[in-house]
């Protein structure tokens, strides 16, 4: 179980409740001015109204929480208990779905899993992106139907419980830090590789967020200009305004893209890429190599940005055996004498860990959104 130590630094803004609500609910302490609470509440008094709020959102099952990740071609869902084990899981296909549509999607998943579990859990929303704080609108998200929309409202609205919306790169490396790949390690950052490129950043199990809710957005660091011109590569744009994101090179399409750059040849398959590089492929080998290169230069960026103990690889090209050989040697060719690359470790959870996250979210940060209503 996650500890309470780990909810937040302010559990009454955690808690979602106003001052007056908060004094009359725990026992007439109130914050000072600043919203701070004192110690002593810190991890009883926070933690018990927060247990309390699940027992009543959940009076059949206050063990469980739910986790939805809103993907490009499918959202799946996983409810999981205290431990962060998946009591249920559930899937639909979602590619070329409108903003409705998905909402009704996201509904729908919860209606089944409210009937089969004959409970009423929080959830916890996994999307792409990044959204405005102080707007709610989502931005740069790799599904369009999302963009400049707000997603929240609606399904408070409908669903009439307590949800918190995370990014799908944060969940899946909270995912990952809690019983995954990253387990027991002081920090860990995750990696996913697939239509775009992503992370999150954990300490000591709890995710770092920034200010704008933003750390690890690696996928758009610009790709250094020494490479651009070393590899004679264009300066792709990015659908978030910039030119030369990582993701452009780095994510699934990227990968094709650099193997089209190789030999004209675009939109080969994956797989049958690397079928073809295993099979002595002399040009789907370099295109396999120069991507590791690629990616081992911008890991050695985030070593030096963040000295993670691990990093921890998802999304589709994760399961691409090669890059756990390839990549350190490029990261280390990167880095400055006397610097150790990290492990580099494929995922645990595969595909279900951004549904995980999301769930194991609204134990952690999900106090951020509560309302003592």
């Amino acid at each position: 179980m996650l500890s309470p130590s780990k909810l937040t630094d302010n559990p009454w803004q955690a808690l979602g409740a106003t001052h007056a609500d908060t004094t009359a609910r725990l026992d007439g302490v109130a914050p000072n001015s600043l919203g701070r609470t004192p110690a002593s509440l810190f991890h009883r008094d926070s933690w018990s109204a927060y247990a309390r709020i699940l027992r009543r959102a959940s009076p059949h099952r206050p063990d469980l929480c739910y986790g939805i990740e809103i993907g490009t071609a499918n959202m799946k869902l996983a409810a999981c208990d205290a431990g962060g084990a998946v009591q249920y899981s559930e899937r639909v296909d979602t590619a070329g779905f409108s903003f409705d549509e998905i909402v009704d999607a996201v509904c729908d998943l919860v209606g089944a899993a409210d009937s089969a579990l004959a409970t009423k859990a929080p959830l916890g929303l996994a999307v792409p992106g990044i959204v405005d704080s102080a707007t709610g609108l989502h931005q740069t998200a790799n599904l369009a139907c999302l963009r400049g929309r707000t997603l929240l409202p609606l399904l408070r609205a409908r669903l009439n419980r307590t949800i918190t919306l995370g990014n799908d790169c944060h969940c899946f490396a909270l995912s990952e830090a809690h019983g995954g790949a990253g387990a027991g390690q002081p920090s860990l950052f995750g990696l996913i590789l697939g239509a775009g490129a992503g992370a999150g950043y954990v300490v000591d199990g709890r995710l770092v967020l920034g200010r704008n809710r933003a750390a690890g957005e690696w996928g758009h660091w610009p790709l250094a200009p020494a490479l651009l011109a070393r590899y004679g590569l264009r300066s792709l744009p990015c659908p978030c305004g910039a030119s030369a994101c990582l993701e452009r090179y780095l994510a699934a399409p990227g990968l094709r893209h650099l193997h089209a750059y190789q030999i004209g040849e675009a939109d080969v398959p994956l797989d049958a890429l690397v079928k073809r590089s295993d099979a002595g492929d002399s040009i789907a080998r370099a295109s396999l190599a120069l991507h590791a290169e690629l990616l081992g230069a911008a890991i050695a960026h985030i070593v030096l940005a963040y000295d993670p103990h691990v990093i921890v690889l998802g999304g589709e090209l994760s399961r691409m055996s090669h890059l756990y050989k390839d990549v350190p040697d490029a990261v280390r060719a990167h880095l400055m004498p006397g610097l150790q690359a990290p492990p580099i470790l494929p995922s645990h959870f595969g595909d279900t860990g951004g549904a995980r996250g999301a769930a194991l979210l609204v134990r952690q940060y999900l106090p951020a959104s509560l309302e003592l209503s």
